[in-house]
């Protein structure tokens, strides 16, 4: 976002409050940022607040009654790289939809050289009556990107869809909307496994892992910041990503997660698969609750299908980048993996490094590519572990 000139355009609901951590969020991530206020949005929030984080002046009318002075709207929509307007409200939104233009909020709309984005803010039975599913339908028809209202608690004291996207969330559609047209993932697709496994002993047992799945989804969400469109399979996972151009998979068993792997795996570009998979699964799964009747009991096992090493056999174009997980020799079981699963890189890490592994909030690994060349980082929140994988997966 550095360098990126932002133009929010603030209309008249409740919702305006949360602006000014928009602003801030804006600022922290190197964005320029100019704001425009409709005269009912000031009765929300201050446009001395707006203009003192944005650090620039605010527009509001058409011009100025002491002075004469015009407001240029035209300049506005040369400046800006993109229009975002927070809240959208269901009157202005109207105007939106069929070019009406009676502040200067709308006179800059009009006037865009570059893409708009709108969130709506409005309550439950008002964001899904006809007319404004209506409008939305036609300014996405026209080019505006919409970021959908999120449910919660509203001003009317009900529950439900029509809360403004959080700020936190309209920044991310923004960097995605800037990571479509120019990040360097733009145009690929890459499959990325996460979770672990559950193979079935009976209706309630399982064997499995402590994968939580969030190195699988930190991926997934770095590879989207950068334009890719992603599948991830995840096994049994509490988290959560959700994007337009993210198709997310929920399997639970190895053979589950075989059989989407084959289904996508001959359109994509590269392969992440950093999924816990189990080794082995019960040969006979019972039907009804075992009973724990005698002091002991035997499962027979069988070896689950090998998913990294059958991407590996039937790549073509994919760049396949695989994840070692040892207790003990990484680097050496890291070097045998990567040559007999056909890796193009593998990802080490070691449970003997303290916050590395399952359920952690952190990792520290080490990067062997098929050059033989090792390259270790240091201990790092999973975020940024995500992005030095990426990287080093880009210049593949």
């Amino acid at each position: 976002m550095q360098g990126k000139r932002i133009l929010l355009g603030i209309t008249g609901g409740i919702a305006a409050y949360k602006i000014a951590f928009l602003i801030r969020l804006l600022k922290k991530s190197g964005a320029e940022v100019k704001c425009i206020m409709t005269p009912a949005s000031c009765d929300f929030i201050s446009p001395l607040v707006v203009s003192t984080l944005s650090e620039n002046p605010v527009g509001i009318e058409f011009w100025n009654k002491q002075s004469g002075e015009w407001t240029n709207h035209v300049e506005y929509g040369l400046w800006a790289d993109l229009f975002i307007i927070a809240p959208l409200t269901a009157n202005t939104l109207s105007k939106m939809a069929h070019g009406s233009c009676d502040n200067l909020l709308l006179a800059v709309f009009l006037s865009m050289k570059c893409s708009t984005i709108v969130a709506p803010a409005m309550d439950l039975d008002m964001y899904v009556h006809p007319s404004i599913l209506r409008n939305l339908a036609l300014i996405e028809k026209d080019g505006v990107e919409v970021i959908p209202a999120e449910n919660g608690h509203l001003a009317s004291g009900l529950e439900g869809d029509g809360r403004m996207a959080e700020p936190e969330n309209i920044l991310t559609a923004i960097q995605m909307h800037f990571a479509l047209k120019e990040g360097r993932l733009k145009g690929k697709k890459v499959l990325i496994t996460a979770g672990p496994t559950y193979e079935a002993i009976d209706p309630v047992r399982f064997i499995g892992n402590h994968s939580t799945g969030k190195m699988g989804f930190e991926l997934a969400e770095k590879c989207l910041k950068e334009g890719a469109e992603v599948v991830l399979i995840s096994g049994p996972s509490s988290l959560i990503l959700k994007n337009k151009r993210l198709q997310l998979i929920r399997i639970k068993s190895a053979e589950e997660m075989l059989m989407h792997v084959q289904e996508h795996w001959s359109t994509m570009n590269f392969g992440i698969f950093s999924a816990a998979v189990a080794d082995y699964r019960p040969i006979s799964v019972a039907s009804q609750k075992i009973k724990k009747e005698s002091e002991d009991l035997s499962l027979d096992l069988i070896k689950n299908p090998d998913i990294l090493a059958w991407a590996g056999m039937n790549k073509t174009k994919q760049k396949l980048v695989g994840f070692a997980l040892e207790t003990n020799n990484a680097t050496a079981f890291g070097m045998k993996k990567l040559q007999a699963k056909n890796l193009d890189m593998i990802i080490i890490n070691t449970l003997e490094d303290k916050g590395a592994g399952f359920a952690h909030d952190t990792n520290k690994i080490t990067i062997l590519d098929s050059h033989n060349n090792l390259t270790s980082f240091e201990l790092k929140p999973k975020s940024e572990v995500a992005t030095d994988i990426v990287d080093f997966m880009i210049k593949l």
